[in-house]
């Protein structure tokens, strides 16, 4: 009998093993096999030069004051007047909201869908005391060591100028685009678009434009990210997750600390306790949508044990999904996040505070919503004396835009085509970008740019020392060409 039994276990481990083993085959690549075009020539010594004079100003957005550092930003609109002068004679150029531009080069067909190229003008500040840290001044726009140096260089003047280079070129060239193309360049994403890119989507609203496709800033082309995948990978992004922040307050009785109140009863102690079960009371992890159709995508180019797991997520899912929580990244496409970012309470060392606040920042996957994810807040804090109030900017998940879509394709078949051997896989975005506001003028929004990053270089986003190769950016350069060349022939 317990022969029989083990048998049976044993055939059955066998026919797992072999079913596994025939799911793992049967998942062929997904990536479509197009021939290497032959690279256009570009002047990258003058581009490189061009992005350097963009570094130069200082286009540091405020989300309170909307005039500062308008100088800055005008004297970056007087460099792509005088660097691109071909193009300004080609497109109408409108100065919205003030800072933000939007550019229309008008196609022959009237019938046809316009598409939209996306970048920001405004940049993020120098972190206090950090100045010293640079290779090169921040702001000194440095050309050296095939490198362009500064603030912005990465995120997101290269995008920004790659688009108005191509554009130019095509322009020079004598082409003719049949559909619209608009360029839009908010002056203030780094604080939420809501001056610049909404005022934009409005204003193309009114005019009852619909957008056959958006592509902005976002996902790069990564190497050494994914354990298991020697190949570049070329994510692009077709959601992004949405915004909310709560804040908690409760008041307690204030006094003096030689006499504390019962124990988590004071003001900072009911904080803490709600702040701990925020925590440990995350939302629930999944792979599943963008996550899960990214890495059915990845894993026929893996090699070894992770293309098992992830061509197996039927079987090894709850394995996957632990790794992948384990890691900062990775957890961030799994789920709505919960961080805790903001704590204010007190101002003496011997006084008991009569109010203590704390600010949570969640991040919603799409699925989720603001109100779902205000209902999770109440009944984790579980205590009525608390007052939650949604801070501004909040803003729902993105919609999810369709892989199987033309656009999407060309995408896909430009980055094939111009970076041989790269993979292409959907992505989640996971931090915020102006395109969100085109979501009802367009439902094919992709965020994505072919910079080049590898582990090492993510510190500098946002970080010290930001650059980008001038290589780099004649890459940029001729993938928007061909985008644009492609989409609207």
């Amino acid at each position: 009998m317990i022969k029989r039994v083990l048998l049976g276990l044993l055939a059955l481990v066998v026919l797992l093993v072999l079913a596994v083993a025939v799911n793992t085959w049967r998942q062929g690549s997904r990536q479509i096999d197009v021939p290497p075009l032959a690279p256009i020539a570009v002047d990258e010594r003058a581009a490189g030069e061009s992005l350097a004079v963009a570094i130069r100003a200082r286009t540091v957005s405020s989300q309170a004051d909307a005039a500062l550092n308008a100088d800055q930003f005008r004297t970056l609109h007087a460099h792509l007047q005088a660097r691109y002068p071909k193009l300004h004679v080609a497109l109408e150029r409108e100065l919205v909201a003030d800072l933000s531009l939007l550019y229309t080069w008008r196609g022959s067909d009237a019938a046809a869908k316009p598409i939209l190229l996306m970048a920001h003008q405004d940049v993020v500040p120098i972190a206090p005391g950090t100045e010293k840290d640079w290779q090169a001044e921040p702001f000194a726009g440095t050309v050296k060591d095939g490198y362009v140096w500064g603030r912005g260089s990465w995120d997101d003047k290269a995008n920004l100028i790659a688009q108005m280079e191509a554009i130019e070129m095509l322009v020079a060239s004598g082409f003719q685009p049949r559909r619209t193309i608009y360029l839009a360049f908010g002056a203030d994403e780094e604080v939420g678009g809501l001056r610049g890119a909404r005022a934009i989507a409005a204003l193309l609203a009114q005019r009852k434009v619909k957008l056959d496709f958006v592509i902005d800033e976002g996902l790069l082309i990564t190497e050494g990210l994914m354990p298991g995948l020697d190949k570049p990978a070329a994510l692009v992004g077709i959601a992004e997750k949405g915004y909310l922040s709560v804040l908690l307050s409760v008041a307690a009785t204030p006094g003096h600390s030689s006499m504390p109140p019962a124990s988590g009863t004071s003001a900072i102690a009911m904080v803490s306790a709600a702040l701990a079960r925020l925590e440990d009371g995350q939302l629930p992890a999944a792979i599943q949508g963008v996550a899960r159709e990214m890495f059915e995508t990845v894993a026929p180019e893996m090699s070894g044990f992770n293309r098992v797991v992830l061509s197996n997520l039927w079987l090894f899912g709850p394995i996957a999904r632990r790794q992948l929580e384990a890691g900062a990244s990775t957890n961030a496409m799994l789920r709505t996040t919960t961080a805790l970012t903001i704590v204010n309470a007190g101002n003496k060392e011997n006084v008991l505070p009569g109010r203590a606040e704390a600010t949570v920042n969640f991040r919603l996957l799409p699925g989720d919503s603001l109100a779902n994810v205000q209902e999770h807040v109440k009944r984790t804090v579980a205590n009525e004396r608390f007052e939650l109030a949604v801070l501004p900017g909040a803003t729902e998940p993105s919609k999810v835009a369709p892989t199987d879509s033309a656009s999407y394709r060309l995408i896909e078949r430009s980055v094939r085509e111009l970076f041989p051997g790269t993979i292409v896989a959907p992505g989640l975005m996971v931090g915020g970008t102006d395109s969100q506001h085109f979501g009802a003028i367009s439902d094919h929004i992709y965020k994505f740019s072919p910079v080049r990053a590898r582990p090492e270089d993510l510190t500098r986003f946002h970080g010290t020392n930001e650059r980008v190769s001038t290589a780099n950016l004649a890459e940029l350069i001729r993938f928007y060409h061909r985008l644009v060349e492609q989409a609207a022939k």
